[in-house]
Formats: structure tokens, sequence, C-alpha cells
């Protein structure tokens, strides 16, 4: 199998509704979760990776290096796995052996770096070809899919690499679309206070507790002119929608999925309360085994200090008006 084989673009991910109880307006959840591995960083991953083999920039037995964590890292190393190539992530943090775990079953190695701004130095001083998924945007399937299951007036996506909204943004500015970008935005990311002044390299300084989401600078794949809002979230509400997601769908998602079902399900309440109707999609980044020892814990989330709570008892409200 070639690399262009390996690299193809699979069958489209579902739709998943979620529900509100009719009142003119649907949420629907872009299930990326049956991605080959796990999670919507399958996509980016796919291209960072398809980029550079049209561009001879790695070749079969050349080594990759990232900084990053979570899902993109455990993306990038299946495809390097596939590809007949080395990989080496520098991860934020102190070492964890569950979260390198996922990545050293497919064959990669793991690297943890404090503080957490240290990663991007790190791995560049590390041989190997570095795809930098915080760079420039690069150009995928998502919207195009989409838009072909759907036809959404906001999509909300939780605040990565910024990459996802922006190539979002730019497809539907492209196509016309009449659809709107909302960005989820976990505390201490600087997305939302960066979208908010428009300063282009805000910067927090600050890890963000949802892994996956949540940087502690804007990163330069982010584009505030393609992204019509940005919507702050606190972390334990965060917990509290992944765990409705979970009860309401059966799928255990990451509490990054439930930042973005948070964002979503305020502005259906918003939605709602000026009369309009239409169609919200919000992606679930990933659901798999590794959030039941999270997010989907109490002891996890008391030792955060996170009083979920109150956003269940709201979210419930929510819902409730939602559905009318």
């Amino acid at each position: 199998m070639g690399w262009e084989d390996v690299l193809a673009a699979g069958e489209p991910t579902p739709l998943v509704e979620f529900p509100l109880g009719g009142g003119g307006v649907r949420l629907l959840l872009k299930d990326e979760s049956k991605q080959p591995s796990g999670s919507l960083r399958h996509r980016h991953a796919r291209a960072l990776f398809r980029r550079a083999m049209r561009e001879g920039l790695i070749a079969e037995g050349d080594t990759v290096v990232e900084a990053t964590g979570g899902n993109a890292a455990v993306a990038q190393a299946w495809f390097a796995r596939r590809l007949g190539l080395s990989y080496v992530v520098v991860m934020p943090g102190e070492y964890s052996a569950a979260r390198a775990r996922p990545v050293e079953e497919l064959g990669g190695e793991c690297r943890f770096v404090t503080p957490p701004v240290a990663i991007y130095e790190a791995a560049r001083k590390i041989e190997g070809h570095f795809p930098d998924q915080f760079g420039r945007a690069v150009e995928h399937d998502l919207a195009e899919e989409l838009f072909g299951q759907v036809r959404p007036d906001w999509v909300v996506s939780g605040a990565a690499t910024g990459v996802t909204s922006a190539t979002l943004g730019a497809w539907i500015r492209r196509q016309g679309e009449r659809c709107r970008v909302a960005v989820a935005d976990p505390e201490n990311s600087a997305y939302f206070p960066g979208w908010t002044l428009d300063v282009a390299d805000y910067a927090t300084g600050m890890p963000s507790r949802i892994e996956g989401i949540g940087r502690p600078r804007v990163e330069p794949g982010f584009r505030a002119d393609l992204v019509d809002l940005v919507v702050p979230v606190a972390d334990a509400a965060s917990v509290a929608a992944a765990r409705l997601l979970r009860e309401v769908t059966g799928l255990a998602v990451g509490a990054s999925s439930g930042t973005a079902l948070w964002a979503a399900l305020e502005l259906v309440e918003r939605m709602r309360a000026r009369g309009e109707s239409g169609t919200v999609v919000s992606l679930i980044g990933d659901a798999n085994e590794r959030p039941l020892a999270t997010c989907h814990d109490d002891g996890w989330a008391k030792a955060k200090g996170l009083d979920v709570g109150p956003h269940e008892e709201r979210l419930r409200r929510l819902v409730d008006v939602a559905g009318g």
C-alpha cells in the first residue's frame, strides 16, 4: 500500500441527533470519534502528513517530531506507524503514563516538558521533520463532508490549534454559505480574550485543564476573521456537558467535546429566545475509554477542584428550555 492510499480520505463520519424535543432548532453532533485513530485530530494529522509527503519533506524511515498532546499525538502516531516513520512527540507537563500509553502502543515516543509553552522549542531541537500542527492552516475535507450531509446555521468546534475553525470558516466563505462558525474556549485559554480584544498574539501563559483544547497563546493557525463567535466555557461546565452527552448518546466523550456541546447549547438557547429556527452542529472530538478515568470520574473532578453540580443543573434547564 502506497502513501497515497494510507492518506486517502475515509468514509464520512455520522451525524448524531441530540434530543432537544423539537421547537424549531436541531442540534446535531458530528461524531469524529469514528475516525480510524478515534478523534477529530485524525483529519488534521492526515493533511499534515499528506502535505509533507507530496512536498518530499519526509520518506519512509524518517523521523517526525511534534509538540502536542492527547488526540493529536495519537492521530499522528497512527499515521507514522502506517507510513513506516519514527514518531517523537513532546507533550506539556509532567510525565503521565496514561497520556503516553496510547502513543507508545502505536510505536511512538513521548517526552514531557515543563512549562507547557516550552514544548515548541524542545521539539525543534530534536532531529526530524517538524510538521508544526499549530502553524498555518491546512485544507482538509471536514467542511465539504459536513455540508454534503446537512446545511447548518452554526458549526461549533473546540479551541485547539485553531485550524479546524479556520478551515471551516474559509470554506464557508468561499462557497457563500450562510453558516456561522463558533469556537468553544475553556478556562485559561487565550482564544476568547484574544478574539474579544482583537490581539493576534494574546497569551495567558497558563495551561488548560481540558485535554485537547485550550492554548496558553493564540496559535498561528487561528483566524479571528473567519470566526463569528468565541464562547468561553467554564471547565466544570465542560465536564458536566461531557457527562450529559454520554448519558444521552452512550458516547464516553472527553471534556473537550463537552466544551463544544456546552457552547452549542448556549447557541440553541439564544436562537430559541430570538424565535429563530435552524440547525446547530457540534463536533465530537473523541469518544473512547480514556475519558472514563478523567472527566466521567467524580474523584478526578474533585482533585481538579471542579464543582460539576451547578452546571449539571443548568444543563438540565437548558435542555428543558430547548425542548420547549
